[in-house]
């Protein structure tokens, strides 16, 4: 076997590394909807060439994506052993939540590189199109009760067969989609994207030939294991329970249980979900794949040395049971997959919390709020406007909470209001930090927002909402306090109105003139209120980040009352 000294480790670390950034700037740069090109809500990763595991991910793409990818290139690799024809210059194209995805949305491709005749290893790139189809435009339908309402499903073909593209395949994804032209521009971004890392790798490999360069891959998974298992030891062992809520499912108005109980045995780690509740009507469910993967996302936000590859996982074990809402299978709807992942990701925090809480974070906002506004313009053309907001972080040990900042599951970015402007037949009247919307602690946590949104065209907009939030807060722990709840507000002829359903809106049509407004949870605090430094106290309270030093951290009711008069 081949040594490799550290420096040469280090650089091909960040060489490969760069490579998957390069990919990840060059979607960024030629994507046609401002979800990938202003949000960044897309990835892109090298894969091993027989299982599929994570070999490398870059610093700029979707953490929750790099960890459902590995799913997705192994589907790939089953797909080839199964019916075989797999040639040089083949790249595959799907979209099928259930079988390594998230949701219909998240576009996957998935190309083999090969040297000397073999597969060496496999490029895969996700990213977000504006719209698939289904019953609501941007494709977030809180009232999907089965996928066929949220979009058209993939699943893994050939989308370029020996060099040569599908046309038929295109043809077929344009005449499934409100904005093909979006789409399409999107699809030869993630092309070009693939064909710039296939380049880069060819390169690197030629430079250090391929055994050294598979000895690193292997020494990076390695140290990863191995780094993940010491992590896990400084742990004292036991069993460690939480759980959390989801609001509804968007079809039925009763609460979905998120459950864990996390074990730790020495060096290793199970992560139990059994608890939670069964799959729902509406589209609050999720894949095994997209469990796991956001399970990865939590622990590497609780353990940050342990490097970003398959390694960290070796020592984990996962009990998602198909009887739960968290594995599901078709076609059980999961348009709404990103509210369920959150709360994932939240109790991870939470059991870890009663473990060490010198490891803690309090929880995030946690809802991704997904709003999409639609409608014709004059010429009859249509236009879609889909879009994630931001909210408060969680204290923890070190500080308070980050103010507007985006959830745990990425590292993507809001698209400048600027942008949304120009595109589309809107404007934002209010994009702020919201007063009392911090949950206290001894560091509180972040602040959250408040955007207000006028439709300018003729014919108005439809209104859609899939968000989360809206009856249980962002939780405190180590003896810190809840944070504000979700709330979102649109103008009728009689007045302001809110959703039945509180976070989820359907069917809802605005005029010109009239505005939606989205309040976002703050974060949770961590640590007890009464210990936090007297004058930070003051401070918070002169500034509008908590309401009171007396604030009770059990009376949701008045703290949202509070929220929506400030």
């Amino acid at each position: 076997m081949t040594v490799i000294d550290p420096v040469t480790l280090a650089v091909l670390k960040g060489r490969l590394e760069q490579i998957a950034d390069e990919m990840d700037a060059t979607l960024y740069r030629s994507a046609f909807n401002p979800i990938i090109a202003e949000a960044r809500d897309a990835c892109h990763g090298l894969y091993h060439a027989e299982t599929g595991a994570t070999l490398v991910q870059g610093s700029k793409g979707l953490p929750i994506f790099v960890g459902a990818m590995s799913f997705a290139v192994k589907a790939v690799i089953d797909k080839v052993a199964t019916e075989g024809g797999l040639d040089e210059g083949d790249t595959f194209l799907f979209n099928d939540p259930y079988d390594g995805g998230t949701h219909l949305n998240d576009f996957r491709l998935v190309r083999p590189i090969w040297r000397r005749g073999k597969i060496f290893a496999w490029l895969a790139s996700v990213g977000h199109w504006l719209d698939i189809g289904g019953n609501v435009p941007g494709g977030f339908n809180a009232s999907a009760t089965e996928s066929f309402q949220e979009g058209v499903r993939i699943p893994p073909v050939k989308l370029i067969s020996k060099g040569s593209m599908n046309q038929d395949l295109l043809a077929i994804l344009a005449a499934n989609s409100r904005v093909p032209q979006s789409n399409y521009g999107d699809l030869n971004g993630q092309i070009n994207a693939l064909d710039l890392g296939e380049k880069r790798v060819h390169t690197l490999i030629d430079d250090y030939g391929d055994e050294t360069v598979t000895t690193a891959l292997d020494t990076f998974s390695e140290r990863a294991e191995a780094l993940m298992r010491e992590n896990i030891k400084a742990l004292p062992d036991g069993t460690y329970s939480f759980e959390d809520f989801l609001d509804n499912d968007g079809v039925s108005d009763s609460k979905l249980t998120i459950a864990l109980d996390l074990t730790v045995r020495g060096d290793t780690m199970t992560l139990d979900f059994s608890r939670s509740s069964a799959p729902c009507t509406g589209p609050l469910n999720i894949a095994r794949s997209t469990a796991v993967a956001c399970c990865y996302v939590a622990l590497k936000h609780i353990f940050p040395d342990v490097p970003a590859n398959s390694g960290c996982l070796v020592p984990i074990d996962f009990i998602i049971p198909a009887t739960t809402l968290l594995g599901v299978l078709a076609p059980k709807p999961v348009g709404g997959y990103t509210e369920t992942i959150l709360r994932m990701i939240g109790v991870v925090f939470g059991a870890i919390a009663k473990a060490e809480p010198k490891l803690a974070t309090a929880a995030f906002f946690g809802t991704i709020n997904a709003l999409s506004l639609a409608g014709h313009r004059a010429d009859g053309t249509r236009w879609v406007m889909s879009m994630f907001f931001g909210g408060g972080l969680g204290g923890n040990p070190k500080g308070d909470g980050l103010n507007h900042g985006n959830n745990a599951i990425s590292t993507a970015t809001m698209p400048p209001l600027e942008i949304l402007e120009a595109a589309y037949p809107v404007m934002f009247t209010q994009w702020a930090l919201r007063p009392g919307s911090a949950g206290p602690g001894r560091h509180r946590g972040g602040l959250g927002a408040i955007y207000e949104i006028e439709a300018l065209d003729e014919n108005g907009a439809e209104v859609f909402l899939l968000g989360e939030r809206g009856r249980f807060p962002p939780f405190g722990v180590a003896g810190g306090s809840a944070a504000a709840l979700n709330r979102f507000i649109w103008e009728t002829d009689e007045g302001e109105t809110t959703a039945p359903l509180v976070s989820k809106v359907t069917g809802v049509r605005i005029r010109k003139g009239q505005k939606v407004r989205l309040e976002t949870p703050g974060g949770g605090g961590w640590g007890d209120p009464a210990a936090r430094d007297e004058a930070r106290i003051d401070r918070d309270i002169r500034e509008g980040y908590v309401e009171s030093k007396e604030r009770p951290a059990e009376d949701d009711a008045v703290r949202a009352k509070k929220g929506r008069a400030a």
